[in-house]
């Protein structure tokens, strides 16, 4: 088996699990990847923010087949394979005490935006919570832990058959400025078209196709023409 990861220099698939391993941080005890629609979707995902500022490798995966191709490996050489698009991210000893006492707070304090974010999309989401990816985005969309994939969804679409119904979990970066400026707001109206435009552009960032495009144009023209008055 060979991937292509973050530190590939170029897309070929050349980079074997065993290379991958020898050049893991001493203290990863998972191999981390992303499932995406093409390699260039998967490079600039918004799920890899916080393994560039650590410095941690992510095999990066484009194939259709790789979704249900993962669900059936547990492990390799003693490492679980974890997708960084799914359920809740843990660096486990990755990650430093000061990081994790810092995100504990910027939780406490974002309880009353979330909430907030949580009624404006309460038909599209199944949870609102504070990211632990983003570094320079201000939010993206997660799969469930036991929800099925992007890829596994596009699959069974094109065979024709039924999809099971589930909604993304909706991550988002308090300290973004964009976040900051929907906390701020105080119009109800707006802040619910803000949040609509972040949730929509979250999806758009991982490869997703919008439900209603034309709503989404017509919001972010409206903010635009408002921004210029």
């Amino acid at each position: 088996m060979r991937f292509t990861t973050t530190e590939s220099k170029d897309n070929t698939q050349s980079e074997t699990l065993k290379g991958y391993l020898e050049r893991a941080k001493d203290a990863q005890d998972k191999i981390y990847y992303i499932a995406a629609e093409n390699l260039t979707t998967a490079k600039n995902s918004p799920h890899l923010e916080i393994f560039k500022k650590k410095g941690i490798e992510v095999l990066l995966l484009t194939d259709r087949v790789d979704e249900w191709l993962m669900s059936h490996l547990q492990e390799f050489d003693g490492k679980t394979f974890q997708d960084i698009g799914r359920g809740q991210l843990d660096l486990g000893e990755i990650e430093d005490e000061e990081d994790k006492k810092q995100q504990e707070t910027l939780e406490k304090n974002s309880e009353d935006l979330i909430k907030r974010i949580k009624d404006a999309l309460s038909d599209d989401v199944q949870e609102v919570r504070v990211t632990h990816r983003l570094t320079d985005s201000p939010a993206c969309l997660v799969v469930g832990e036991h929800d099925m994939g992007a890829q596994m969804k596009r699959i069974m679409e094109q065979a024709g058959q039924a999809i099971p119904d589930s909604k993304p979990i909706f991550e988002v970066n308090p300290e973004h400025a964009l976040v900051k400026r929907l906390d701020q707001e105080s119009d109800e109206d707006r802040f619910n078209d803000l949040t609509s435009i972040l949730f929509d552009q979250a999806s758009l960032a991982e490869g997703g196709h919008l439900e209603d495009p034309a709503s989404y144009v017509q919001k972010l023209n409206k903010l635009l023409l408002e921004m210029t008055q």
